[in-house]
Order: C-alpha cells, then sequence, then structure tokens
C-alpha cells in the first residue's frame, strides 16, 4: 500500500508540483562546462525533492506506527535534511547567488542530524538488540521444546554493528576505547555519535555530487534504499534473523513502510527525471536522499556496508577529492594544475568522453544493481 501510494502521488501529483514550479520561475541555471546537452537544460525546474519528500511522508503518516522510534527519525531526518536543502535552493534562484548556502552551514546542518541520530539510537529504550544464547543455553531450551524465542536474551542496549565477509561479523563501537581502559565503556556514546556524524555527512555528499545527470541519483538511490528494506525486514524477523545468523533488531521492521514509501517516491519522481528531465531533485532532494540512507543503514547495523552498497556515491566522491588534491599537488609541484579524470564527478568524465548521459545513468544503474547483490550475499558469505 505504501509503495503504490507513493507512486500515485509522484507521479499525479508531481506534474503539478512542476507546472506551479515552472509558473514560480524555479528553473536550474546551467554554467556552459562543455558538456554535450547542457545548455538546453536552463530553465529546467529545480527543487523537485519536494516531490519526493511529499510523496514518502504522506504514506508513512497514513500507513506506518507513528510511536515507532525508527520511524520517527527517520521523519526527523527527512524534513531536516530536506530544509537544508530548500534553504541551499531557494538562496541559488530566488536570492541569485549561485553559491546557494555556505558550506560551513550544510556541514553544521549535516552535524547537527549526526548528534541527534547518533544520541536517539544510542540512549533511548526502544532501541535494543536481542542476541542469541550460548549454544549449551539453547541445546537445553531445544530438548524442553522451548520456542524460538527463548533461545535469544533478553533485549538490550549495544554499540554492536556488522562487518560484511567476516565469520564472527559483529564489532563493537565501545572497544575502540575500552583496550585502553574498561572503565571507559561508559563514553562509547561519543564514538557512536562521531561515526554517525561522519556517515551522515560522507553518504549525504556523495548523493549530492551524484544528482548531476538525469536519472542517475534518483535511480541509484532506488536500487541502494531496496537493499536497504531488505536488510531491515530481515533484521526484524526473528525467524530469518535467527536462520540467517545475523543480529536481530526489535521494531526496526517498522521502517519497511518507509523505505516502501520512499522507493515509490523515487521511482515516481524518475518518470519525470528520465532523460530529457522535466524536472530536476536540486539540492532539496539530493542531501535528504543522502541523508535517509544513512540513517537507515546506521538503524539497521549496515554502516559498514555502505562503501559496497553505496559504492557509485563512494566512486563520485572520491573522483572529486582524487581530482582536486592531484591538481593541487601538481600546480605547486610543477606550477601548472594537471587532472586525473577530464572532469568530476565521475559522470562528467564520461560525458567528456563522449558517451551519452542516458548510457552513463544506465550502466551505472547495472553497477548499482551489481554492488546490491554482493550487499546482499553478504548475509551468508563470510
Amino acid at each position: 500500500m505504501a509503495i503504490i501510494l507513493s507512486l500515485l502521488i509522484s507521479t499525479i501529483y508531481g506534474k503539478r508540483i512542476i507546472k506551479f514550479l515552472q509558473r514560480q520561475q524555479v528553473g536550474e541555471t546551467i554554467r556552459d562546462l562543455g558538456l554535450e546537452g547542457q545548455v538546453e537544460k536552463a530553465g529546467t525546474p529545480t527543487m523537485g525533492g519536494i516531490i519526493i519528500i511529499l510523496a514518502t511522508l504522506i504514506p508513512v503518516v497514513l500507513l506506518s506506527k507513528l510511536d515507532n522510534i525508527y520511524v520517527i527519525l527517520l521523519i526527523i531526518t527527512t524534513l531536516w535534511m530536506g530544509t537544508i536543502g530548500f534553504i541551499d535552493d531557494y538562496i541559488k534562484k530566488f536570492k541569485k547567488d549561485k553559491e546557494g548556502l555556505k558550506g560551513r552551514f550544510k556541514v553544521l546542518g549535516q552535524v547537527g542530524l549526526g548528534i541527534i541520530v547518533g544520541a536517539t539510537l544510542f540512549f533511548h529504550k526502544d532501541v535494543t538488540i536481542k542476541e542469541e544464547l550460548p549454544q549449551k543455553q539453547q541445546q537445553v531450551l531445544v530438548m524442553s521444546n522451548a520456542p524460538i524465542t527463548k533461545q535469544f536474551k533478553p533485549e538490550e542496549k549495544s554499540t554492536k554493528t556488522t562487518i560484511p565477509f567476516v565469520k564472527e561479523n559483529e564489532f563493537d563501537y565501545a572497544d575502540v576505547i575500552t583496550w585502553i581502559n574498561p572503565e571507559l565503556e561508559k563514553y562509547s556514546w561519543i564514538v557512536f555519535i562521531l561515526v554517525s556524524i561522519f556517515i551522515i555527512t560522507a553518504v549525504s555528499n556523495g548523493a549530492n555530487l551524484t544528482d548531476g545527470i538525469d536519472g542517475l541519483a534518483a535511480g541509484t538511490s532506488a536500487i541502494i534504499v531496496l537493499t536497504l528494506g531488505i536488510f531491515a525486514w530481515v533484521s526484524g524477523n526473528i525467524i530469518f534473523s535467527d536462520y540467517l545468523n545475523i543480529m536481530y533488531i526489535p521494531r526496526v521492521e517498522e521502517i519497511t513502510i518507509y523505505i516502501a514509501a520512499f522507493v515509490g517516491a523515487l521511482i515516481g519522481f524518475l518518470w519525470y527525471n528520465t532523460y530529457p528531465a522535466q524536472v530536476f531533485m536540486g539540492d532539496t532532494g539530493s542531501l535528504t536522499i543522502g541523508g535517509i540512507i544513512a540513517v537507515i543503514a546506521i538503524a539497521v547495523r549496515k554502516e559498514w556496508l555502505i562503501p559496497v552498497l553505496c559504492g557509485i556515491f563512494l566512486a563520485e566522491n572520491l573522483s572529486v577529492v582524487m581530482q582536486v588534491s592531484w591538481f593541487k599537488y601538481t600546480k605547486k609541484k610543477y606550477g601548472e594544475g594537471r587532472r586525473i579524470f577530464k572532469m568530476s564527478p565521475l559522470h562528467h568524465h564520461f560525458q567528456k568522453s563522449g558517451y551519452h548521459e542516458s548510457k552513463i545513468v544506465t550502466r551505472f544503474w547495472i553497477i548499482g544493481i551489481l554492488l546490491a547483490i554482493v550487499s546482499i550475499v553478504t548475509l551468508k558469505i563470510r
């Protein structure tokens, strides 16, 4: 129901929102960077992320349990990052400032969200895990015909997470400081919050950089979020988590409704965003998408899988870092800046190489699907 409703909202009402943006003359300003078809995109409505946000939140409010802490966090994330992105787009379009919201304010907003998410997931009473009992105790329970739920310890607070491809695949953030002194465990919340800040900042910026050609960010994100939905559902199901030998996280399964609505909103947005795009998501959409993906990954304890699952975002981020770093280094050493790529982020390199953007987007989607499959396989391949 959530995915159907979000699809209907984003496709039916998306057209009306696009027309409204056109009447408000919220058109994209395009700098001529010598890319094919770039100039023709000038004037295309931006701020289309509003479509994604509305098509996600309406089904969530109608269909999910609004007292679930994970759902509450995702709603806060959507509104928080959506507001930051909206302010950025507003300054660009209505204040005629090409730079938009200053970078330090964006980072400050991402850090603020990281603190909220990290602190909530660490301190809230409903954020718990259930671990299996030791093998000997399980054998006793099996002999006494005890139900499967009795094979788990009671719910407990934990800073444990999952590391992919490792047999004993649980890592406790408290270990980062307790090796110095076991008494430092009470400060493990600092480590957890710092990790949350880093992940939210990195993924939201990665999604922002990926939003450069028609359909790339929305399509790639839909693949990533759908995969995270699978992780959320099996992690929140005691039977499947037991069968797959993964961490059981009570109540986290509720976010599959949020994820379904979000996937529907992204696919509906693609109806208007595929080449040639009738609307761009702007920072309103890209920053929101990145923030949501990061928070879901942290909530289901799969944040260490992000470099694989969000490999497209990582490649886009790294291409910019490598390009800028190498240019500065060579300029300092040789007196002239040199480049690794013809242009960064990475998708622009392929555009400069003569590939049509539709082909680039489709191939990036294929790579995204392969990365998603590899991510799902980590449930059993260790």
